[in-house]
C-alpha cells in the first residue's frame, strides 16, 4: 500500500496533546463545608472496586487515539498498487439521434439509455475515468475524462434529444482518440442499433455495445420537396415519399396544407416495407409554408410531419410598346403575374423593376433595364439591321438554357424574320441554317436584353403552344424566378445562405444588426456572424422551420416585428432513422448489469472515514452509559 499524501502523517502529532490532556489531573478547589458525612457517603459509593474501573480512562484514551489515527491515515490518501494498474479509461457514446426519441421504451429510448449510463457512472471505481460523447447529429465530447460522479451525471442528464441522423461510427472514432490506446480502455455505446455498421463495431475488441428499444413498426415521410413550375407561372410541384418501415400493412392519409389551408388529402395503402412516391401539381401565387401530415400514430413523431417553403410569386410590371397586336397583348394578359401597361410609343424612361417590351418600335439607344425586343424594325446601338430572312428554318437551339425550356422552333414558319448583326457579344438561343440568329440574349451591365426577330403577323408562331411558353420563360428570366426551389434540408445538413439585410462590405456592414438563428418552436437562438453577406450554418438538429432574424432586445427575446427574415425548412428525411427495427445482432448485445465495476468503487480513505465515525459512535455510547469516562 502507498500514500498519495504522506505529509498528512505529521498530523499524528496531535496525539501528544490528547495524551497530555488525559494525564493532566485537575487540581481540586478547597471549599469549607459544615459536615463531611455526605462526602464520605459518595466516596464509599464511587471508590474503585475492579480492574475495569481502573482501566476505563485508559480505554477512552485508546479510542480517541485510534479515531485520530484513522482520520490521519485517511488524509494520507492510501491506495493499493493494483488500483492504479486496474484503473479503467472509459468513453460512453450515447446515441441521441432521431430514432432514439421512439417511445417503445418508457418514456423514450434515449431516457432508457441515460438510465443505463447513470448506473455505469455510479459503478465506477476510484481512479476510473469516464468521458461522454454524443453520437447523434454532430458527434462531440459532452464531458472529458473525469472521475467526478456529479459532473458526469449532470453532463449525461443535459445531453439533448435531436432529430438528426445517427453518427455512432464517427463518435466511436472520436472516443478512441480520447483514450489514445491506453490499457484498460474501452468504448461503451448506448444505442438502439438502427444503423448500418453495427455488426462491424460489435466485433471490435475495445467496443462494447448495449442496445435499447425493441423491434417497432413505423410509418414516416422520407422525402418532401416543393418547387415552382417551369411552365405555369402560378404553379408548383410537390415531390413526396412515404415509407412503411414495419412488418404489417398500413392504411393512412397524407394531408397537405399551405398556410393552414387544405391543399390535398391522399389516402395511402402501404405494404410491409413498401414505399409510396408521387409528384403533385398545384397552383398558388401567394406561396408560403407547405406542411405534410400523416394521420398514423406510431412510436416516432418526428417523421409524421414535414415542411417545405413555396416561394412567393411577386407581380411583374410590364410596359408593352406596340401597334395594336392581339396575340401579343393577350398572351401577356393571360399571365396572372403580369401587370400590363400598353403604350403606342416607345417610352423615354422606364420605371424601375419594369420589363419593357418593344414591338417594332426601336429607339436609337435601347434604354437601361430589362428589355424584350420583338420584330425589330430599325437598327440600334446593339445591332445593325439587314435584309429580311425569307422563311428561315431553325436548326440550332440552346436546349440547356432556361429560356428554351419546352420551346421548339424547328418546325415553325417564320417569314420576314429580320437579319441582325450584333455589335457586341450575343448568345444565340435559336439560329437558322444560314447561321443567322432568330432568338438571342444580350447580357449588359445596365440590364438584360432579349431579341426575337420573328414577324408575328406573317408567321404561325403566335398560334403555337411554344409562343406562350417562350413569353413565360422570358419574363421569368427577367425577374430571376423560374422553377425556384428552396430546398427542404434533411436534419444534420449544413448549408450556405445569403444573410438577410447584411451588406457585404463597407461601414454599413459593421453597423448591421446582429442576426440569430431561431430553432423551430422557440428555444434559445444561435448567434450568426455580423457584417457578412454569406454564412455557412448548421448542422440542423430539429425538424421544423428555422428562422434567421435580427436579435431582439435580449438574448432570448423574439425578433422585432417586420424585421427581414429568412426561413429554412428542415425534415427528418432519413429512411434509416425512420426504421425503428433493430437487427437481431443488436437485440442480442451485452446486458446492462455487466457494465458496472463491482465492489470497491470508493477510495480507501472513504472507508477509513466511515470507520472513524463508527468508532466515534461506539465510544459515545459507553460514555453515555458511564462505562468509560
Amino acid at each position: 500500500m502507498s500514500l498519495a499524501a504522506p505529509a498528512a502523517l505529521f498530523l499524528a502529532l496531535l496525539a501528544i496533546p490528547i495524551i497530555v490532556f488525559y494525564i493532566l489531573k485537575i487540581r481540586l478547589r478547597r471549599v469549607p463545608v459544615s459536615t463531611v458525612i455526605f462526602w464520605q457517603q459518595i466516596f464509599e459509593e464511587k471508590q474503585p472496586r475492579s480492574i475495569w474501573q481502573h482501566l476505563r480512562h485508559l480505554l477512552s484514551l485508546l479510542v480517541q487515539l485510534l479515531f485520530l489515527m484513522l482520520l490521519v491515515f485517511a488524509l494520507g490518501q492510501p491506495f493499493f498498487n493494483w488500483e492504479i494498474l486496474a484503473a479503467r479509461r472509459l468513453v460512453l457514446v450515447v446515441d441521441n439521434s432521431a430514432s432514439m426519441n421512439a417511445t417503445d421504451a418508457v418514456p423514450t429510448r434515449l431516457d432508457a439509455a441515460k438510465k443505463i449510463g447513470r448506473d455505469l457512472i455510479s459503478g465506477l471505481r476510484f481512479r476510473d475515468e469516464l468521458a461522454i460523447v454524443a453520437g447523434g447529429t454532430e458527434p462531440h465530447v459532452v464531458c472529458g475524462l473525469s472521475g467526478h460522479e456529479r459532473t458526469l451525471l449532470k453532463a449525461l442528464d443535459d445531453l439533448p434529444a435531436t432529430d438528426g441522423p445517427t453518427r455512432v461510427g464517427e463518435a466511436v472514432a472520436l472516443a478512441r482518440n480520447l483514450i489514445g490506446g491506453r490499457s484498460n480502455a474501452q468504448v461503451i455505446v448506448l444505442t438502439d442499433g438502427c444503423f448500418e455498421g453495427l455488426e462491424h463495431l460489435a466485433r471490435a475488441a475495445d467496443v462494447r455495445i448495449h442496445s435499447v428499444g425493441r423491434r417497432t413498426n413505423n410509418v414516416g415521410i422520407t422525402r418532401f420537396q416543393v418547387r415552382r413550375s417551369l411552365l405555369d407561372p402560378t404553379g408548383y410541384q410537390i415531390l413526396m415519399e412515404v415509407a412503411n418501415a414495419g412488418d404489417d400493412p398500413v392504411e393512412c392519409r397524407l394531408e397537405l396544407d399551405l398556410d393552414d389551408d387544405v391543399v390535398d388529402v391522399v389516402p395511402l395503402k402501404l405494404e410491409p416495407g413498401g414505399r409510396w412516391s408521387q409528384t403533385l401539381d398545384k397552383t398558388s401565387t401567394s406561396g408560403g409554408r407547405l406542411t405534410a401530415r400523416i394521420d398514423h400514430a406510431d412510436a416516432l413523431s418526428a417523421d409524421n410531419r414535414a415542411w417545405a417553403l413555396l416561394p412567393k410569386r411577386e407581380p411583374l410590371k410590364v410596359v408593352l410598346a406596340t401597334e395594336p397586336n392581339l396575340f401579343l397583348e393577350k398572351v401577356l394578359e393571360a399571365n396572372p403575374l403580369v401587370q400590363l401597361q400598353v403604350v403606342r410609343e416607345a417610352p423615354q424612361q422606364v420605371p424601375a423593376e419594369t420589363v419593357l417590351i418593344l414591338h417594332r418600335m426601336i429607339p436609337e439607344r435601347i434604354p437601361p433595364g430589362p428589355v424584350f425586343v420583338i420584330d425589330p424594325a430599325a437598327a440600334s446601338d446593339l445591332w445593325e439591321l439587314g435584309e429580311p430572312l425569307e422563311n428561315p428554318i431553325v436548326t440550332k437551339q440552346d436546349r440547356d438554357s432556361l429560356l428554351m425550356t419546352h420551346v421548339r422552333l424547328d418546325n415553325v414558319v417564320m417569314p420576314q424574320a429580320k437579319k441582325l448583326t450584333f455589335s457586341g457579344h450575343a448568345h444565340v438561343l435559336a439560329g437558322a441554317v444560314s447561321n443567322d440568329p432568330v432568338y438571342a440574349s444580350i447580357e449588359r451591365p445596365s440590364g438584360k436584353v432579349l431579341v426575337l426577330t420573328v414577324n408575328l403577323d406573317q408567321g404561325d408562331l403566335p398560334l403555337r403552344t411554344a409562343f406562350p411558353i417562350l413569353m413565360t420563360n422570358a419574363l421569368a428570366w427577367f425577374s430571376g424566378a423560374a422553377g425556384e426551389l428552396r430546398e427542404a434540408l434533411a436534419t444534420g445538413a449544413v448549408t450556405e445562405v445569403a444573410l438577410p439585410g447584411n451588406p457585404a462590405t463597407g461601414a454599413a456592414a459593421t453597423q448591421a444588426p446582429a442576426l440569430q438563428l431561431w430553432p423551430p418552436g422557440g428555444g434559445s437562438p444561435r448567434p450568426l456572424p455580423a457584417g457578412l453577406a454569406q454564412a455557412v450554418i448548421g448542422p440542423f438538429d430539429q425538424c421544423g422551420v428555422w428562422s434567421i432574424a435580427p436579435a431582439g432586445s435580449g438574448v432570448k427575446s423574439p425578433a422585432p416585428a417586420g424585421a427581414p427574415t429568412l426561413e429554412i425548412a428542415c425534415n427528418l428525411g432519413n429512411r434509416e432513422e425512420s426504421d425503428l427495427r433493430p437487427t437481431e445482432a443488436a437485440l442480442a448485445l451485452v446486458p446492462a448489469e455487466t457494465l458496472a465495476a463491482g465492489w470497491m468503487t470508493r477510495p480507501i480513505w472513504y472507508y477509513l472515514v466511515i470507520l472513524a465515525w463508527v468508532l466515534a459512535g461506539l465510544e459515545w455510547y459507553p460514555y453515555q452509559r458511564r462505562w468509560i469516562s
